[in-house]
């Protein structure tokens, strides 16, 4: 047996987005494989473009209608190009000149060029050229109504002019291609031949304004280097005047003034020889300080043990000698004694080597202290020299600074005055010599085919314009309506389960005669609904369960009887009590007498056994809302429908109450309140949810417990979905199948 139920569908946050990425309807066996969320569910926009497709013709027609209509009012234009190249670099015409060229950023100076050629300058050179601001044909040619007043009058002739202006840069469209240095240059006007004259016009124009501006930077360059060459002319003459002037009042002789590249002062005999004694007295001190250095080391050192004794020859001989006597000496002394004459010689000879040796030894010693003294003296004098050259040498310092000060600037004005001279040289070998970096690469010709308009493409633009304006309308729309359409809407907008959709009949139908059958949509849906009731509890259905809705006409009747009928089908024995006691319906739909019912029994009037109807379904009882009441209200309200439901419970498996609608009567709230459970019915696509809310408010100050939303009337086509999205497959087993 198939069902719809509620739970199986997603809860959905916003219409078109699927929490579970699955489409409306899939049960909960597609469920359990998860989706990544909030994936746009296509079907559900199709299905919200579906049931608004006519306010979507309806923006596309108008749209299409007003592209068609502008096409045909719209005045042709005819747009001619002209293509330039800019060159960033210029050729040198001379060797030396430095020509002017462009920064090395080529893209910044290419952008320049560009505002260059759309500046205001320039469109008033091209409507001076061409005469536009005389010729009164000109503003009517390009749509533009021109400026009204007193003839002659200046502001007149300057609003004019502006509009001229105006019209130029508004046509006028320069475009630079990606990784290209040739710009293109287009206008556009009604007339075919004034395009291309004002797009050459303005070609022309960008050519002569750039010379234009090379030679004005020229020009201005070499007057402003005149200028600044007579003024530092005449102050290198000055400064060398007065350099000259007080060289001779000092008597200061500079005679290193000749040499290139000179920065220390005057140059005079007492200075070079101040110059030259410090030089000899550096280098006797350093000589005073070796000497010195060479006395003590031999002071402190034993006479026979210094360098100098042991590389003499004439010592190392007598020492060699004296070892030898003292080896026969030696050789001796075993057989004779020392005073033995032969002893005796030998000995005096020993002692005459070392006597020899000492004395030379000695005379080297004193050499090197005579070195050291001699070496201090030379010191001392050259100390004394230079004291005595010092005052001399100050007192010429100190005239020398002003010498100074006056060369140096002397030497920094005729580095000015040089500088300035080449450069200026310059400037005027290269002025009027370089090459234009801009060259015209095609000329515009008179175009043959207009650019606009361009019926195809104001038809796309329309046809997209009206899908944003319907999908606009759409939006507001869907988020302004508050309908209850889908079981979505149900979960989303009333907090609620949805515990069954039931299909929209057609108003021919009977639903008895729907119900009778087994197999028909109707049967089927009620069937599901009385499914998910029994597994509502632990224990089954609910014992009393009431119908109810908002509004009158939304199916509560219907289905409180098809639900009725479902419990009988299936064995178990039910009470269906007409509650509504203002608008009661159940006795025509079994053809029976309403003379006596609930009202009779509420009032005491008549027994329950007295007012129960057996209808032909097995199982299947009617207890008819009787006469109606003055007060139906208070017939409610007392004490006997609290026992009549805990009677029927007793006596029967399953109590439905149909009851009256919810919004502006007192009888649901009180009707709920004695009964277990209420299922409230919501008319799709009629409904909307703050009435829903309003009328669910009232049922829970009621305290009863609203198992769910039945959905009814439900016709998926309206909205955009597929009956078998929602389940209505139920003609499933009356077609042959293949598995």
């Amino acid at each position: 047996m198939s069902t719809a139920f509620s739970n199986d569908l997603p809860r959905t946050a916003a219409p078109g987005i699927v929490d579970n990425g699955l489409p409306p309807g899939a049960g909960s066996a597609q469920a359990s494989a998860q989706s990544p969320k909030h994936l746009i569910d296509v079907r559900a926009i199709w299905s919200t473009v579906y049931r608004n497709r006519y306010l979507m013709i309806a923006a596309l027609a108008v749209c299409i209608l007003l592209g068609v209509v502008v096409t045909f009012l719209s005045t042709p234009m005819y747009k001619a190009t002209a293509q330039v190249q800019i060159d960033m670099k210029e050729a040198k015409i001379i060797e030396g000149a430095d020509v002017q060229s462009p920064s090395g950023d080529s893209d910044r100076y290419l952008e320049t060029q560009v505002n260059v050629l759309n500046s205001r300058s320039l469109a008033r050179e091209v409507a001076t050229q061409l005469g536009l601001f005389r010729d009164p044909t000109f503003l009517p040619q390009m749509h533009m109504k021109a400026a009204e007043g007193p003839q002659g009058s200046f502001n007149l002739a300057q609003t004019k002019r502006e509009q001229v202006l105006d019209a130029l840069q508004g046509n006028l469209k320069v475009k630079l291609p990606v990784d290209s240095s040739a710009v293109n240059v287009s206008f556009s006007s009604p007339d075919r031949a004034l395009s291309a004259k004002i797009a050459n016009s303005f070609a022309d124009n960008f050519i002569t304004s750039n010379l234009r501006r090379k030679f004005d930077t020229s020009a201005y360059a070499r007057q402003f280097l005149e200028n600044q060459l007579k003024q530092i002319r005449q102050r290198l003459e000055e400064s060398e005047r007065a350099l000259i002037d007080y060289a001779r009042s000092a008597r200061l002789i500079d005679t290193g003034a000749g040499q290139a590249g000179s920065q220390s002062g005057p140059s005079s005999l007492t200075t070079s020889s101040l110059i030259q004694l410090n030089q000899n007295l550096s280098q006797a001190i350093s000589d005073r300080i070796k000497t010195q250095q060479r006395w003590r080391e031999t002071a402190a050192t034993p006479l026979m043990n210094l360098s100098i004794v042991q590389q003499n020859p004439a010592i190392s001989a007598l020492i060699q000698q004296r070892a030898q006597l003292r080896a026969q000496y030696q050789q001796n002394a075993k057989r004779y004694d020392s005073t033995y004459v032969t002893q005796q010689e030998l000995q005096a000879q020993i002692d005459t080597l070392s006597a020899q040796a000492t004395r030379i030894a000695t005379e080297l010693r004193d050499g090197i202290r005579q070195d050291y003294a001699v070496a201090q003296a030379q010191e001392s004098a050259l100390q004394n020299q230079l004291t005595a050259f010092k005052s001399t040498t100050l007192a010429e310092q100190d005239r020398g600074v002003r010498y100074n000060i006056l060369r140096r600037e002397v030497d920094t004005n005729r580095t000015l005055y040089d500088g300035l001279l080449q450069r200026y040289k310059e400037i005027s070998a290269a002025a009027g010599i370089s090459a234009n970096n801009i060259s015209i690469i095609d000329r515009a010709d008179p175009p043959v085919r207009a650019v606009s308009p361009r019926p195809l493409l104001n038809l796309a633009l329309s046809i997209v314009a009206g899908l944003l304006v319907g999908s606009a309308l759409i939006f507001l729309r869907e988020n302004f309506n508050d309908l209850v359409r889908s079981t979505h809407d149900v979960e989303r907008m009333l907090g609620l389960p949805a515990v069954g959709v039931i299909p929209k009949l057609s108003d021919s139908t009977n639903p008895r005669e729907e119900m009778a059958d087994r197999k028909s949509n109707m049967s089927e849906a009620y069937a599901a609904l009385r499914t998910k009731l029994l597994l509502s509890t632990s224990t089954g259905a609910p014992k009393s369960l009431i119908f109810t809705s908002s509004g009158p006409g939304e199916g509560k009747s219907t289905s409180a009887l098809a639900t009725a009928y479902s419990f009988a089908q299936i064995g178990l024995k039910v009470v269906l009590i007409d509650a509504d006691m203002r608008r009661p319906s159940q006795h025509k739909r079994f053809d029976i007498d309403n003379k006596i019912g609930l009202s009779n029994v509420l009032a005491s009037q008549e027994t329950f056994e007295s007012v129960v109807h057996h209808t032909n379904q097995a199982g299947l009882d009617l207890v008819t809302a009787g006469p109606i009441p003055m007060n139906p209200a208070e017939l409610i309200a007392g004490a006997g429908l609290k026992a009549l439901i805990e009677k029927c419970e007793r006596i029967y498996d399953v109590v439905i109450i149909d009851s009256p609608p919810v919004l502006g009567l007192a009888d649901a709230p009180t009707l709920v309140a004695s009964v277990g459970s209420t299922i409230f019915v919501v008319e799709a696509n009629r409904v909307h949810a703050r009435q829903a809310k309003d009328a669910l408010g009232r049922l829970v100050s009621g305290n009863t417990h609203v198992l769910g939303i039945l959905l009814t009337k439900f016709d998926a086509k309206s909205i955009g979905y597929y009956s078998s999205d929602y389940g209505y497959l139920y003609n499933y087993g009356d077609r042959p199948t293949q598995g």
